[in-house]
Formats: C-alpha cells, sequence, structure tokens
C-alpha cells in the first residue's frame, strides 16, 4: 500500500483484499472502523465502533454529547441503504478499556 493514498482508499484496499466488495462505508469515519461482520449465508458488513463514531461528530463541530448522538441516531444508524448498510459495535461495561 501507498502512503500517499487516502484513508478511504486504504480501507477499500483492505476490504476487497478480505473479499469483501460491496459493503457500504460511511465517508470520513475509516478511524472508526472496528472490522467486517460475517455472518452465514449473508454479504460481510463493515463494523463501526459507536463511541469512536460519537466522539469523532464532537470532534468536527457536535455542540454536545446528546448533540452527536442524536445525530448519530437518526443519520447514521437509522440510514438504511440495504442489506450491505454499516453496523455499529456497542461494548459491553464488562470489555470497555479505561
Amino acid at each position: 500500500m501507498s502512503d500517499s493514498k487516502d484513508g478511504t482508499a486504504v480501507l477499500a484496499e483492505q476490504l476487497l483484499d478480505l473479499g469483501v466488495e460491496s459493503a457500504l462505508v460511511m465517508d470520513g469515519f475509516d478511524g472508526c472502523v472496528m472490522g467486517i461482520l460475517e455472518r452465514f449465508g449473508m454479504e460481510n458488513i463493515v463494523i463501526y465502533d459507536k463511541e469512536k463514531v460519537i466522539q469523532q461528530l464532537m470532534d468536527e463541530g457536535c455542540d454536545s454529547y446528546e448533540g452527536a448522538v442524536e445525530y448519530y441516531e437518526f443519520n447514521q444508524l437509522g440510514g438504511w441503504h440495504g442489506d450491505q448498510t454499516p453496523g455499529f459495535l456497542v461494548l459491553l461495561p464488562k470489555y470497555k478499556t479505561i
């Protein structure tokens, strides 16, 4: 991989290397990707870390945590684009790191 590629090109290349050709990604949120969800009989989808997505929204201008959550819930979680729509990982409290 070339260092001159932008993050989206690198993510797209990684997905192709894994045989994930039709999964949808969220523009500008490559740093929030956790991995791929494999499901029997279904296409793989990209999984994002919900808290990282919300933090990025706050870093990019949402005025509060609540505002970022509202934006996330309506525009990202609520944005259904078919079976390749990305998913969001919510860690159970036991597995959260400090």
